[in-house]
C-alpha cells in the first residue's frame, strides 16, 4: 500500500482507510488517494470516464483525477478495522489526459485510480450544508457539450442500478425477499416505464449526468491550502466519477427529490438546492414553477432503489431497518396503495 505510482506524492505518509465497501475501497496517503474501485467495473467505461473527468471542460465542477507515471502492479489494500468511512477528493486542475495512464491494476484484478484529497462535507453540521453549491455545481455538469468530451461517453449508470437493486433483493434470505415490504418495493418498480428500471432501453439523451449524487459527492480544499480557483462552487466540486455517463440530467436531481418527497429533507433545504440550480442554468427541473413532471419517474426509482437496498442490507446484516430505510420502504408502500409501515421479515428495532 505505500507504493504509489505517482512518484514523490504522498511519501512517507501512514495510509489511512477512508472506504472500504464492496463498490471500491478508498485510502489516503496524506495528500493523495488511492482509490481500488468496484470488481465488476467495466474497464473500458471505468477509463472513458476518468478520461472525462480529467477534461479541461470539467475543471469548474468535477475533480480531476491524478495521472498515474507508470502502470506498475499495486498491492490491494488491506482494510484497517474500526476505520470510519468518509469521502475523498480535493480541488485540482487537470493535467494532460493523453500521455499518462489514469489506471493502474492490482494484484487482484481490480483497478485502481490517483486522486487529491479535500475535506468532505461535515455530517454533523446540517445547517452549514453547501446546498448552493451542490446545485451550481450539478448545473454547470449538465450544461457541459457531451460531443466536446472524449468519448464516447459511457451511459449514466442510474436505471441499471435499479434493476441491480431489485436483484439483491430477490436474493435476499427469506423472510425478507418474500415480506409485504419486499412486495411493495417490487410492486414500485414495476410501476414505472420499464427504462426506468433498467428493463429497456432508455430514452436517447445528451446530457453528462453524475449518476450518484449527494451531499457525500461534494469536496473542499483544506483550511490550510484555501482554494484559488473561483470558478468552483465556493470552493468546492463533485467527486465520485463510477456513475458518470450520458443520460437524463433529471435522475441527478431526482436523488434529493426523493429525499424532499419522503421527509428525508426539510422543504428549505431542497428550496435551496432547487434554486441554486436553476439559477446556475440547469433545465433538469423543467421551465415552470413545477419541478415534478421532470423529476417524478427517477425519483419514484431511486425511491424504489434505496428501499430495496435497504431491505437487502438490512436482512445480510439480520438488523431492522434505520429511519431512512424505514421512509423509504414506507414510500413505496404509499405508491402501491398498501398499508404504511408494511412488515419487513426483519427485527422490530433499529439498532441503538
Amino acid at each position: 500500500m505505500r507504493h504509489l505510482p505517482t512518484p514523490g506524492r504522498g511519501a512517507g505518509a501512514e495510509p489511512q482507510v477512508l472506504a472500504d465497501r464492496p463498490d471500491g475501497t478508498v485510502v489516503r496517503f496524506g495528500p493523495v488517494v488511492y482509490k481500488v474501485h468496484a470488481a465488476d467495473s467495466d474497464p473500458a467505461e471505468l477509463a472513458a470516464r476518468l478520461r472525462v473527468a480529467a477534461h479541461p471542460r470539467l475543471r469548474d465542477c468535477l475533480l480531476a483525477p491524478l495521472p498515474v507515471a507508470s502502470p506498475p502492479l499495486l498491492p490491494s489494500p488491506r482494510p484497517a478495522s474500526g476505520s470510519a468511512p468518509s469521502r475523498p477528493g480535493a480541488p485540482a486542475a487537470p493535467g494532460p489526459v493523453s500521455a499518462t495512464p489514469l489506471l493502474a491494476p492490482v494484484r487482484d484484478g481490480r483497478l485502481a485510480s490517483l486522486w487529491p484529497y479535500g475535506v468532505p462535507v461535515s455530517p454533523d453540521d446540517r445547517e452549514a450544508a453547501p446546498w448552493e453549491a451542490l446545485g451550481a455545481l450539478l448545473a454547470r455538469l449538465h450544461r457541459v457539450p457531451v460531443d466536446a468530451l472524449p468519448g464516447p461517453v459511457p451511459p449514466m449508470r442510474g436505471p441499471a442500478k435499479v434493476a441491480a437493486a431489485l436483484d439483491r433483493l430477490r436474493a435476499a434470505p427469506a423472510p425478507v425477499a418474500t415480506s409485504p415490504a419486499a412486495r411493495a418495493v417490487h410492486g414500485a418498480a414495476a410501476a414505472l416505464p420499464a427504462w426506468a428500471r433498467g428493463a429497456a432501453p432508455a430514452p436517447e439523451a445528451d446530457h453528462l449526468c453524475h449518476g450518484d449524487l449527494h451531499l457525500g459527492q461534494l469536496v473542499g480544499s483544506s483550511p490550510t491550502s484555501p482554494r484559488t480557483d473561483a470558478a468552483a462552487a465556493d470552493g468546492w466540486l463533485l467527486i465520485d466519477v463510477d456513475d458518470l455517463g450520458r443520460g437524463d440530467p433529471a435522475w441527478d436531481l431526482a436523488r434529493p427529490a426523493a429525499w424532499f418527497a419522503t421527509g428525508l429533507l426539510d422543504p428549505d433545504e431542497w428550496a435551496r438546492l432547487l434554486a441554486a440550480y436553476r439559477a446556475a442554468g440547469g433545465t433538469a427541473a423543467g421551465e415552470g414553477d413545477d419541478p415534478w413532471p421532470r423529476l417524478d419517474v427517477p425519483a419514484r426509482a431511486l425511491t424504489a432503489q434505496s428501499a430495496a437496498l435497504g431491505l437487502a442490507k438490512a436482512a445480510a446484516a439480520g438488523r431492522a431497518l434505520d429511519a431512512a430505510e424505514r421512509a423509504m420502504v414506507d414510500a413505496c408502500a404509499r405508491m402501491t396503495g398498501g398499508p404504511t409501515a408494511p412488515d419487513t421479515g426483519l427485527p422490530a428495532s433499529p439498532p441503538a
